[in-house]
């Protein structure tokens, strides 16, 4: 198996294992981490391993090779069509930092406005230890945190870059390739290779990234899942 395949559940079982929850074949992140999980393979254990492990009324969010199908036991929340890219092709990204621009490294001190960002952009879930998962970088504006990019699940030689966003007020000044590119070389820096998952309805970011060398490689599933 790939390391990007079933990566949620990979993820879980290898760098990213320190903050799983497990039940039988079933993982998630702890709570305060975000929502996602996974299950070693998708049958009817998978499934009853993942019951056990939310509990009555407990969601979990998934990454599936095709649309969930409904299933005893299980509610349907929301879900979308989910582009897997990879920037495998060895070119380095670069983005012009202005310089009256400053990257900042972003930490539990910033966790609130980290969460107050992505709330208002909805990159993706972010928790209240989300910061912990690796490197985040952000942009200020009079002390406003206006733009920021991370790292999310880490497997054998790749790690995701995640939580991509910038405020309304202040999009359309490059910040979101600025920031990747720093989290790219960081992510090369170590060996390994970036890689990253977006809406495939969400085409003004996929053209983003395609510009910073990501091309895609799996289209997958988002399904949010409640266990009724």
């Amino acid at each position: 198996m790939h390391p990007l395949d079933n990566v949620i559940w990979q993820a879980l079982t290898t760098r990213d294992a320190q903050f799983a929850e497990s039940f039988d074949e079933a993982r998630r992140f702890v709570r305060e981490v975000g929502p996602l999980g996974a299950f070693c393979e998708q049958s009817l254990r998978g499934y009853a391993s993942l019951a056990g492990l939310v509990g009555s009324g407990g969601t979990v969010g998934l990454f599936l090779d095709a649309p969930y199908e409904e299933r005893a036991g299980w509610s349907f929340l929301v879900g979308a069509p989910l582009l897997q890219m990879i920037a495998d092709n060895g070119a380095a990204p670069f983005a012009r930092l202005d310089p009256h621009t400053e990257l900042i490294e972003l930490g539990p001190h910033d966790s609130a406005e980290m969460i107050e960002l992505t709330a208002l952009t909805k990159p993706g879930p972010f928790g209240t230890r989300t910061h912990e998962l690796g490197i985040y970088l952000g942009i200020r504006k009079e002390g406003k945190l206006v733009a920021m990019s991370g790292e999310r699940l880490k497997v054998p030689g790749h790690t995701e870059v995640s939580a991509v966003c910038t405020h309304p007020e202040h999009t359309g000044k490059g910040y979101a390739g600025i920031l990747m590119t720093e989290v790219m070389k960081r992510i090369r820096d170590r060996g390994e290779t970036p890689f990253l998952h977006v809406r495939q309805d969400n085409v003004r970011a996929i053209e983003i990234y395609r510009r910073l060398g990501f091309r895609e490689r799996k289209l997958g599933h988002f399904a949010v899942l409640r266990k009724v």
